[in-house]
């Protein structure tokens, strides 16, 4: 019984979602969380352009919450928008661009249209990009063009966990085109970056530790004669008054 409440929730999550992405376009939607509170459901918008989602004097979230708590049966929603900070390196606002494009444009301008978003994306700090287009473009058959630019991970943990990855769909006169595009940003680890120490600050940082070692040894020599003075001091003391008596 656990298990399937999961599980409901889950495909209720992923269909919020999925409603979300269909109904707002050309607004630089990246992805939507939903978070459980004690006062109801919270949606998370992360868009590139919040102002749109909002709309004049709030008009267009306060539709949305109302047909997401009638189709949902949501019972207290509560929509929360969040800008992203750099858009050229999400995965979902770049496919959005390239659609919205070749859309605009046709697919006749589809090469300076993936060289253009790959410049843009390279200059803001990504350590790879790929971007394939496939369909009918420009010819009457079906075919897949790539674009690529730096280092991108294929294989392992981080190709399935750093890589950001997002598939669009551009609908045009000559058919349906699909555009996946993958990002590798800059701040993810990789396993081959070692960085090396150089010998030097090894010795130095060794002579450091040996130098905090030694200090509570050195200063408790130097307690320990000053002790002896002021009990020999205290004897001659004794030993004179006792000479006097």
């Amino acid at each position: 019984m656990i298990e399937r409440k999961f599980v409901a929730q889950k495909m209720k999550e992923f269909q919020i979602q999925e409603y979300i992405t269909q109904n707002l376009e050309n607004v630089g939607h990246s992805h939507t969380k939903m978070v459980k509170t004690p006062l109801g459901e919270k949606i998370i918008i992360f868009a590139s352009r919040p102002g749109l989602i909002v709309g004049r004097k709030g008009q267009n979230i306060k539709q949305l919450t109302k047909t997401l708590k009638k189709r949902f049966s949501l019972e207290n929603p509560q929509i929360e928008i969040s800008e992203v900070e750099n858009p050229s390196l999400d995965a979902n606002i770049v496919a959005e661009k390239i659609v919205d494009a070749l859309e605009r444009f046709g697919s006749e301008k589809f090469k300076a249209v993936g060289h253009k978003i790959m410049t843009e994306v390279m200059r803001s700090g990504a350590l790879g990009i790929e971007i394939v287009v496939s369909g009918k473009v420009p010819s009457a058959r079906a075919k897949s063009w790539r674009f690529y630019s730096g280092y991108l991970k294929k294989c392992g943990d981080i190709a399935i966990m750093g890589v950001r990855k997002a598939n669009a769909q551009a609908k045009l006169k000559t058919g349906i085109i699909g555009i996946k595009v993958s990002i590798m940003p800059p701040d993810i680890k990789l396993p081959d970056d070692i960085q090396l120490v150089e010998q030097k600050e090894l010795i130095v940082e060794e002579i450091k530790e040996k130098a905090k070692e030694e200090t509570p040894k050195e200063e408790a020599k130097k307690t320990r004669p000053k002790r002896k003075r002021k009990k020999e001091a205290k004897k001659d003391e004794s030993e004179g008054t006792k000479a006097d008596e």
